[in-house]
């Protein structure tokens, strides 16, 4: 591709350029030189290779499925040449790598050009495959033209691959070869895989995908609001979606849709999102070419206060003081109001909700803001004598009524216990001489009281989880330490508590605090800090993890700690390579300390 004068000038060019010395623009290409000047911007390193591991890819997407073919029929063709074929999505993560030569693939795996691995120009800098996808346009790099050093010995064509009807960039096609192999027909060999695939998604999209996409359009020019068009295989959404909308809820509302399209041509409802808000929304089902054919649906909408369709008028959604409880996210608010409103009405609830949610707190704390002298009982259902219990529930109701009477795990009594209590509920509420309690009794999610007490529980109101409203830790954290040091002489480093809201906490408010009191046993003053968390702390699994996960999980994350985060250096104290602990950081979502 270059003589050997031409290739020594680009060296010294390139190193004049990493040196900040002054540089003969003829002596670079055009493209490449605005490529190296992002890369410094970007603070790419050059004389290394610092790449992100994503993890293991979806292989199940319209993009594999219409590049396999391709891919493998040039394999084929190329069956014993130095030449790696690499499928990359839109970010440049490498999907599928296939070479066949032994000596390159080695080479490609200790640049870490591998699946997983991130080649993104603002990673690795100037590069075929990122480059390309920058530029949005074929591009070719050859040797010196890399801007890091490890990459020198390599020339790569990389070519955008665009999807054949919304014309979104959805990957790149990528050839790399050794330096000394490169021939001019590598950019003609990458541009022809890559429409190939082009035509391929078109063959899958065929005429189905079109005419969503054309219905899709149609939605956009007529609201600003959320628009999402989808089938099986699509997901289209605009910047409103996206931007309003979290992905748990995008993923609720696109189940909704699709079961509400299950049973009528056209739907209106409104849906409840995770974060508390509501939302309106239409969606009706896109009719193909041929009768009865279904080629998808489209979901428009917009976000509201509340329900138009209730008469209900919603509670101020403003911070209300319960003593002994924090937190400020919509939905704790509201349960927080509706147990309070509750009280205000004289009426009886049910609290449902996880172990460990805080049924209990709440109701305390309703309690000492509306009868902060008053009497307040608790009788546990589930750990009662029942030889006692008519006993205890008559003078807890009548012959000595307390002003508020919790009732927990409600749901465990059974039928002749819950047959005792009703009878002295129903006495309790025909008494005119003595002052009738305050009754709120807590089940879990799933349970249910027996028929027959029912009646007399006339709303039930749902204790969110925390993992719900997670933010609430930098108000729940404080006052459980304020509890545990006496003071406030023990704190949560932002660190750590950065650590603690990434958690999926399964045991809710009592597992935070079984995590917090460990934690000050150890340490009784002074910032929290990561190291001083359980190494479960440090990382989000997707799966339960066997006990061998959890021992190499933990000394993972302690290596790290010892290595200050340094992935190179703990990778060297556990005498594996870079690419596992990679792997495995991502494998077992492990949270590295700052460096």
């Amino acid at each position: 591709m270059s003589t050997l004068a031409e290739d020594r000038d680009l060296a010294r060019t390139r190193v004049a350029f990493l040196t900040s010395e002054t540089v003969d623009p003829h002596l670079v290409r055009e493209a490449i030189l605005a490529s190296w000047w992002r890369s410094r911007e970007f603070r790419v390193p050059a004389d290394r290779i610092d790449l992100p591991y994503k993890g293991e890819q979806n292989l199940d997407t319209p993009l594999i499925r219409g590049a396999e073919p391709v891919l493998q029929r040039l394999g084929d063709e190329l069956e014993g040449q130095p030449i790696s074929l690499i499928l990359t999505d839109p970010t440049g993560v490498v999907l599928t790598q296939r070479t066949g030569d032994a000596d390159l693939h080695r080479h490609l795996e200790r640049v870490e050009l591998v699946p997983g691995f991130s080649y993104g120009e603002q990673f690795v800098g100037t590069n075929g495959i990122g480059t390309a996808l920058q530029d949005g346009n074929p591009t070719y790099v050859f040797g010196h033209e890399h801007y890091a050093e490890h990459l020198e010995d390599l020339a790569c064509a990389g070519v955008p691959i665009r999807h054949p009807i919304s014309g979104k960039m959805i990957g790149a096609i990528d050839l790399t070869c050794w330096r000394k192999d490169a021939g001019g027909l590598l950019v003609a060999l990458a541009r022809t895989a890559a429409e190939q695939v082009r035509q391929a998604l078109f063959t899958h999209s065929n005429i189905r995908e079109l005419v969503l996409f054309q219905s899709y359009l149609q939605a956009c020019r007529r609201t600003t609001g959320i628009v999402i068009a989808f089938n099986d295989d699509l997901v289209m959404m605009n910047d409103s979606a996206r931007q309003l909308l979290a992905p748990a809820d995008q993923s609720l509302l696109l189940a909704s849709a699709t079961r509400a399209l299950g049973e009528d041509q056209r739907s209106t409802r409104t849906l409840s999102l995770t974060t508390g808000s509501k939302v309106r929304m239409h969606c009706r089902r896109v009719p193909g070419q041929r009768a009865g054919e279904i080629v998808g649906g489209v979901l428009s909408g917009k976000l509201i206060e509340r329900d138009e369709d209730s008469a209900a008028v919603s509670l101020p959604m403003v911070p209300m003081f319960l003593p002994g409880v924090v937190g400020s996210a919509p939905l704790w608010l509201r349960c927080g109001h509706d147990i309070d409103a509750t009280y205000g009405r004289g009426e009886w609830l049910i609290l449902a909700g996880e172990p460990g949610v805080g049924k209990h707190t709440l109701v305390k704390g309703v309690h000492q803001r509306r009868n902060p002298t008053g009497r307040m009982h608790t009788l546990d259902a589930a750990t009662g004598d029942r030889a006692a219990w008519r006993a205890t529930v008559r003078r807890e109701l009548l012959d000595d009524p307390v002003d508020t009477l919790v009732i927990r795990h409600i749901d465990k009594l059974d039928e002749a216990a819950a047959q005792t209590l009703a009878v002295a509920l129903t006495e309790a509420r025909a008494s005119s001489e003595a002052k009738v309690p305050w009754v709120a009794a807590t089940q879990t999610p799933d349970g249910a009281p027996q028929s027959s007490l029912l009646s007399y529980f006339p709303r039930t109101v749902e204790v969110p989880p925390l993992r719900r409203h997670v933010d609430d830790l930098s108000e729940l954290v404080p006052l459980l330490l304020s509890k545990l040091s006496r003071g406030g002489a023990l704190t949560c480093s932002p660190a750590a508590m950065h650590l603690l809201m990434r958690a999926g906490w399964p045991g809710n408010t009592a597992q935070l605090w079984e995590v917090l009191r460990q934690v000050a046993q150890r340490r009784r003053t002074g910032s929290i800090l990561p190291t001083d968390l359980p190494a479960e702390y440090h990382a989000t699994s997707r799966r339960p993890l066997n006990r061998y996960e959890t021992v190499e999980r933990d000394i993972i994350v302690r290596s790290l700690e010892d290595a200050d985060g340094n992935k190179v250096k703990a990778a060297q104290l556990l005498g594996i390579s870079r690419a596992t602990i990679y792997r495995k950081i991502h494998e077992y979502g492990i949270v590295t300390p700052d460096r």
